[in-house]
This record gives C-alpha cells, sequence and structure tokens, in this order.
C-alpha cells in the first residue's frame, strides 16, 4: 500500500494505483498471516462440546451476541441434551429459555424442525455433509460451514456480517452475496486456510476494523488495508476503541477450552495491562 508516515509513525491513506490480481492475492494472503500474528488464538467463540450443540448455538447466535448465546444455552442443553430431546420440547418452554438471544419464536420453530429432521432423517446425528446441514430448518451456508469447519474439521468459510465487511474494506471483493463472497475469497486462498481465515477475520472484525468506527490507528494490518482511513486513525484515540482482549476485557466465551492457551494467555496479557 503507498503510504505516508506521521510524526507519530502511524500511515496515513494516499490513493492506491490500480491493483493487479496477482497483486491482490499476494496481499490477500499476507494479511492472512498479518492477522495469524495478531490472533494465534483464533476460535469459534460459541461454547459447545458436540456437533448438535454448535449447530443449535449458531442458529441462536442470529442478530445477536456470542457473548448472548453463551450465557443462554447451558440451561437449554441441560434441559434438551440431545435432538430426540429438543424434538419433543414444549414450543413455549423453549422459547423461554431461548428468549434473551431474541426472536425467540422464529429461533425456537427452527431449533424443534431442525432436531425433528435430525431424529427422523439422520438417527439423530448431525451430518458431516454440506449438502445435508443445508436442507436442516433456519440452516443455511453459514451455519452449515461454522459446523463443518468446527466439528468435522471440513473447511469452510464462514460469511457472516463481520467477514463479507472486512473483505470489502481489504478490497479481497466487492460481491456482496454471501455465496458470491464465499465463492470469491475461495478461490484467492487454499482450502486448509478457509476455516481459520474465517476466524482470523471475524476476530478482527469485532476487537478492531468495527462497522461503524473501526480502531485503524491500532490496527496492525493498516499498512496493507486499502480502506485505512476510513476509521479513527489517532494511535491514543483508536487505542480506546478496542473490544474484548485487545481493549482488556475477556473475550465471548464462558467456558473456553483447554487446546486455546493462547487465549488465556491473551486475557492475562490484558488484565495485567488494565
Amino acid at each position: 500500500m503507498a503510504e505516508t508516515k506521521t510524526q507519530q509513525g502511524a500511515p496515513t491513506a494516499k490513493p492506491r494505483k490500480p491493483e493487479s490480481q496477482l497483486a491482490m492475492v499476494r496481499r490477500a494472503r499476507k494479511i492472512n498471516r498479518e492477522l495469524a500474528e495478531a490472533y494465534p488464538y483464533a476460535h469459534p467463540e460459541l461454547d459447545f462440546e458436540n456437533a448438535f450443540q454448535l449447530l443449535v448455538a449458531t442458529v441462536l447466535s442470529a442478530q445477536t451476541t456470542d457473548l448472548r448465546v453463551n450465557m443462554t444455552t447451558p440451561a437449554l442443553f441441560a434441559r434438551y441434551p440431545a435432538p430426540e430431546d429438543l424434538a419433543a420440547a414444549d414450543p413455549e418452554e423453549l422459547e423461554q429459555l431461548i428468549r434473551p438471544t431474541g426472536f425467540f419464536r422464529a429461533k425456537a420453530k427452527s431449533l424443534l424442525g431442525l432436531s425433528a429432521a435430525l431424529r427422523d432423517r439422520f438417527g439423530g446425528e448431525v451430518p458431516g455433509r454440506l449438502e445435508d446441514l443445508v436442507t436442516l430448518p433456519g440452516v443455511g451456508r453459514k451455519t452449515a460451514n461454522v459446523v463443518l469447519g468446527n466439528a468435522f474439521g471440513v473447511p469452510g468459510i464462514t460469511v457472516d456480517t463481520h467477514f463479507a465487511r472486512l473483505v470489502r474494506r481489504f478490497g479481497w471483493t466487492q460481491e456482496t452475496e454471501p455465496e458470491r463472497i464465499e465463492k470469491a475469497v475461495g478461490e484467492i486462498f487454499p482450502a486448509s486456510e478457509w476455516t481459520m481465515l474465517s476466524h482470523r477475520v471475524i476476530f478482527h472484525g469485532r476487537r478492531i476494523c468495527h462497522s461503524r468506527k473501526p480502531a485503524c490507528g491500532a490496527c496492525p494490518i493498516a499498512p496493507l488495508c486499502p480502506s485505512y482511513g476510513e476509521g479513527e486513525t489517532d494511535p491514543e484515540k483508536a487505542k480506546k476503541l478496542l473490544k474484548y482482549e485487545m481493549g482488556g476485557q475477556p473475550g465471548q466465551r464462558l467456558k473456553p477450552p483447554a487446546d486455546y492457551p493462547g487465549e488465556a494467555s491473551a486475557r492475562r496479557v490484558s488484565a495485567e495491562d488494565s
């Protein structure tokens, strides 16, 4: 990225020259490497212990925070631990359990429907194929890719609102439809990177590259971003915009798994700095 430096050392935006496809791919892959260094502990921020719990939690996460879902699911899974149990749930009782996540009536209908489908068509097991997952009520490609990537180890790109916003800011694609974004980004990166790339980009969108006021002055990939300057560029002011562990607060998981030691380390460092 063409840039100049301020007295504080922060890059300032300058008009970019037209970028070839090859140059964009190289820059995109460098951004991925830089994000991997910034978020070595990137992971799904929903609490889950199996594929069914992840599927349910992901459906609940629409239009709310993962933290809110993580506060809701312990009681839900204690009451309905398996698809057969949830499929037989009283609709009104289920609605009250998931009410804090918003849109609880529509979500309850989806959970009842997908649980019944798992019971009746898949032997009570969450299928490990995208073609099967998207036939379940309330499950689209985004939810299916979350489940495939994090419960089955099948590579997938998760196009949520953060991912869609950032890939356009990064100049990887100007597509707006999720499936077209998924296809465009999938052509830039090898499949082996898709799941972790999704986590890194979403982490970055939640912590630094916010929708309304991105913290450009605190961004580790500012020199690589063609949208630098859309947000706060002053380093000290930008620092105040940081969220979660970057801002000295815990992330969204209430039960961080033991195999993400980096998360505990990041929280410890944040606590020491705050």
